[in-house]
């Protein structure tokens, strides 16, 4: 089996939620049902146990609330017990950038000292929030900047719902009490398109995206949540009936012999396997279409004759195509494709009778764009060559 397509989620460490002995447990990232145990296992009685869930609730996910002493619907003795027992700890903003286009890349130190970086990308009627699933990423897809950074671990399901406070926090999004309803998200759209690869950490994704969803929290449908998935087969089935949401697929190529150095995991599922698992999901998810992702790479896979075998492979299947100029990085072995080129292939597709929105790069200036992702502490470049020796060019 290669080494860069072999399962990783028996081996990957994902830190526990409880701290050190004496620390304190961090009720960000609990589920409703973890959350009861937690107090009862602190001395809640169990007949209170489902009211002080709800209550904490809110105030964590509606409020936007930090400090226990806040809860002023909890008693004060009971708040005092809260304070010595949990945290409500958020990954760390270590940096926080701005491009000239409003996009903003923070750069997020979590436990263990490790970062991440999350992006949120403000457009005209709605807000996108780029998080991470992983501290690097094992797939080492060779136009992708962040699979030249291996796999640390996986993130916990708070440090994956921490990036979506984080930017909350810093957009200034949550409700004044007392104040009138408003329905204007600024945070519209969460997509899992960050670091790593979203469904080798399923079970932290599916929990994180739970409370993502709940409707007495974040309130974000299902229909505003995207996972991306470079097409880890097995797992595709099980992310529509445990999460529900949209599904976006990593394709960029159509010929088994292009997608194998591309997108190394499909030396395991190939093209076939991978459309066959994905002409289920709909059904499954009760979802109205299949994003196809396909990052435009000059004289690689641009072609006429490959935007007509694309809509041949997918025919059949509800879905978009998303046409992804390629975002360059420094020791890329790859050039983005001539404008006229993207225009041609988009053509084809939309002509095959569907849609090809042509995605306008967002943040390049502060390598926040598609691809571009990896931890600042990981920016030491390889090669141009070294890296296209990897990915066999």
């Amino acid at each position: 089996m290669n080494e860069a397509t072999a399962p990783v989620t028996q081996d990957v460490v994902t830190i526990p939620r409880k701290l050190p002995e004496g620390g304190r447990v961090n009720l960000v990232g609990l589920t409703r049902d973890q959350l009861r145990d937690a107090l009862i296992a602190a001395g809640t009685p169990e007949k209170q146990a489902k009211m002080r869930v709800g209550q904490i609730w809110q105030w964590i996910y509606h409020w936007g609330v930090r400090d226990f002493a806040g809860m002023t619907n909890l008693a004060k003795d009971y708040r005092a017990l809260l304070a010595d027992r949990f945290e409500i700890a958020l990954p760390e903003v270590v940096t926080r950038q701005v491009s000239a286009d409003g996009t903003r890349k923070y750069l997020l130190r979590i436990a263990g000292g490790h970062e991440v970086e999350t992006v949120y990308i403000p457009e005209e009627n709605r807000g996108t929030l780029c998080i991470s699933s992983q501290v690097g990423c094992t797939l080492t897809c060779s136009f992708c900047h962040t699979g030249t950074q291996k796999l640390v671990r996986n993130l916990t399901a708070g440090e994956i719902v921490g990036q979506v406070l984080v930017a909350r926090d810093d957009l200034g999004e949550w409700p004044e009490q007392g104040a009138p309803k408003n329905e204007t998200r600024l945070v519209s759209n969460v997509v899992l398109m960050g670091m790593g690869e979203p469904l080798y950490n399923f079970e932290n994704v599916r929990d994180a995206m739970k409370i993502v969803m709940d409707g007495e929290g974040l309130t974000l449908s299902r229909r505003r949540i995207t996972l991306s998935t470079s097409g880890v087969v097995p797992e595709i089935a099980r992310a529509a009936e445990e999460i529900g949401c949209l599904l976006a697929v990593s394709f960029h190529a159509t010929t088994d012999e292009v997608r194998d150095k591309l997108v190394p995991i499909n030396k395991r599922w190939n093209i076939k396997a991978l459309l066959d698992a994905l002409r289920e999901y709909p059904r499954l998810s009760n979802s109205e279409r299949i994003t196809f992702e396909y990052v435009m790479l000059k004289g690689v896979n641009d072609s006429d004759e490959d935007a007509r075998r694309l809509v041949k492979l997918i025919r059949g299947i509800p879905a978009k195509i998303n046409l992804i100029p390629f975002n360059e990085w420094p020791g890329s072995p790859y050039e983005r494709s001539d404008w006229e080129r993207i225009e041609a292939f988009a053509d084809i597709v939309y002509k095959a009778g569907y849609a090809s929105p042509i995605r306008t790069p967002r943040g390049e200036d502060i390598m926040a764009a598609c691809g571009q992702l990896k931890s600042a502490t990981e920016r030491a470049r390889k090669s141009r060559a070294e890296i296209a020796a990897e990915a066999g060019l």
